[in-house]
């Protein structure tokens, strides 16, 4: 029988590359901000992050989605959650590489180590980091509460990974999540109406028990949770342990497991409080300060995942367009297909710098400068970074035509990637939230100085490398002290963010990569959707090799 079916012309994916190696984006980018850092940490993740095992664990995680035994086969309430062994590995990883708790230990430069690590393990797998992240948001906030912190402090630090059903204390590392949102008031979290009654104290303070629901709780398998409920002093902030120390189940009722667009390894839930224990952390009425600062953190996190997804995509996009010919040459030799990667490549590193930046601020708490930074740039940069997440893997996966489209078992990663952009702009605060915090930002300020006079010295550091970015800066202080309206938000937080990037990719950036960009973003020279970029001020072939991975042993 003749053969019919020969396949040729397809590209063949990646294998053996090492994702820090292969990002000199992300590189350049450490060096600026951490550059005493020692990299080899990176180094070894990023060989163990492309290995095909993990990629496999990946895709396993994502196919066989968690489950939930709400009763045992007796009837008896179980509340458990279960997970494919796939999970687990990416978990283990993802506590050994020190991305939860680990930073605040309090080496130096960790938090920047930190960021960089969540990045490139974000191009593996994102969604099992949302209890990786909540971990992270709430260490720092179990300060408030003394005993607890001396006691579940070293737990939230450790570097293992124990996923067994027992007490928290008797675990070798614990990870925790957060329960805010409700169905009746969402980003208004003034509007819950959970209710904490007193009930005695112990060695962990006051505790409460808890009745109330909340419609999106962050990881119900994790170890315990921060809360927030009505109290007789207003609403506060609440250590609820999923087991109790006596190593019965705290009533924590799992009602059911969001079946969501994407994120899909990770187990978002919806639970009731069935006077739930629980014990105040901090002080009553102090609820929402509390979860601001966590919430700091987290978004710090949606930025850094939409970057790591972002490269992820261009990686994609690149190897495909390097391996497939069309009309007589490699794609990536066509001239519109350049522009079009040249253009996914800006906006990359772009996002990879601007998150890094943030990322840094935390290393820097008592760096006035610093602390100023951090207030301006968290809403800056989970609205812009996320918001440019979806179109950026859209146009990653037109890149890679139908193969891109399809699922294929899990086998499609990009179908995946694109599946999973939508939710960091969504979750810890939407689009519109940061540009209202962003306001408060700029009125309030955040320690010595303001705001606007941070930004001016961060981008005065420059002034004179570009004239559009000159102009930017010129345009954007002016509308900083005029700004008023609310409906200004959004378009203000834009043009901090882009001029940010630019002056950042000033310091940090090859010449060509910071010239295409102040043209396009800041300049004008740019259309409306990527692959416009301006033959004349962007040297495609440049860029597209800075971002272009090496073949595997190179």
């Amino acid at each position: 029988m003749p053969a019919t079916h020969e396949v040729f012309n397809q590209a063949l994916p990646r294998s053996g590359n090492n994702l820090f190696d292969d990002n000199a984006a992300l590189r350049d980018a450490l060096r600026f901000n951490a550059p005493a850092l020692d990299t080899a940490e990176l180094e070894r993740l990023g060989a163990t992050l492309a290995a095909p095992e993990m990629q496999a664990h990946a895709r396993l995680a994502n196919v066989h989605t968690p489950e939930l035994h709400a009763f045992d086969r007796f009837g008896r309430r179980a509340d458990r959650v279960e997970f494919h062994p796939s999970y687990h590995a990416l978990m283990s990883l993802a506590a050994q590489s020190g991305l939860h708790g680990t930073p605040w230990a309090g080496a130096a430069n960790d938090h920047v180590r930190r960021a960089a690590a969540f990045m490139l393990f974000t191009e593996l797998e994102p969604s099992v980091l949302c209890p990786i992240s909540m971990t992270y948001a709430v260490t720092p906030a179990l300060r408030a509460n003394p005993a607890l912190a001396a006691q579940w402090g070293p737990l939230l630090t450790s570097r293992h990974y124990d996923a067994r059903f027992v007490p928290g204390l008797h675990k070798t590392g614990v990870t925790m999540g957060m329960g805010m949102t409700e169905k009746q008031g969402g980003s208004d979290v003034r509007a819950n109406t959970s209710q904490a009654t007193p009930d005695g104290a112990d060695a962990w303070g006051r505790r409460f028990r808890i009745v109330g629901h909340k419609w999106f709780m962050s990881a119900p398998m994790c170890d315990a949770f921060l809360v927030l409920a009505q109290s007789a002093g207003g609403l506060s902030c609440f250590f609820m342990p999923r087991l109790l120390q006596g190593g019965s189940v705290n009533a924590i009722r799992i009602q059911r497991l969001k079946d969501k667009l994407g994120n899909k390894a990770n187990a978002s839930s919806e639970v009731e409080f069935e006077d739930a224990t629980a014990w105040l952390v901090g002080d009553e009425g102090r609820g929402v300060p509390q979860i601001l600062e966590m919430g700091a953190m987290t978004r710090l996190d949606c930025a850094l995942g939409t970057s790591g997804l972002m490269r992820q995509a261009l990686t994609l996009a690149l190897d495909h367009t390097a391996q497939r010919e069309a009309f007589g040459k490699p794609l990536i030799e066509q001239p519109l297909m350049k522009n079009v990667l040249a253009d996914l490549a800006l906006e990359s590193e772009a996002a990879t710098a601007l998150a890094l930046r943030l990322a840094r601020t935390l290393d820097h708490p008592g760096d006035a400068h610093e602390v100023l930074m951090r207030r301006v740039l968290t809403p800056v940069a989970k609205f812009w970074i996320c918001k440019r997440g979806s179109a950026f893997a859209q146009e990653a996966m037109e890149c890679l035509g139908g193969n891109g489209y399809v699922e294929e078992g899990g086998e499609g990663v990009m179908a995946r990637i694109y599946r999973e952009m939508p939710v960091n702009s969504i979750w810890e605060g939407a689009g519109n939230i940061m540009g209202l915090d962003l306001l408060r930002a700029l009125r309030k300020g955040g320690g010595e100085g303001s705001v606007a006079e941070a930004l001016d010295a961060e981008l005065g550091a420059v002034r004179g490398a570009h004239p559009a970015l000159d102009r930017a800066r010129d345009a954007l202080l002016a509308r900083i002290d005029a700004v008023t309206a609310e409906a200004d938000a959004r378009r203000l937080a834009q043009d901090v963010a882009l001029a940010v990037q630019g002056a950042l990719l000033a310091r940090h950036a090859p010449g060509f990569v910071f010239e295409a960009f102040c043209a396009s973003r800041l300049g004008g020279d740019w259309g409306q959707t990527f692959g416009t970029l301006a033959a004349a001020s962007a040297d495609f072939d440049a860029i597209n090799a800075r971002a272009l991975p090496q073949p595997a042993g190179s």
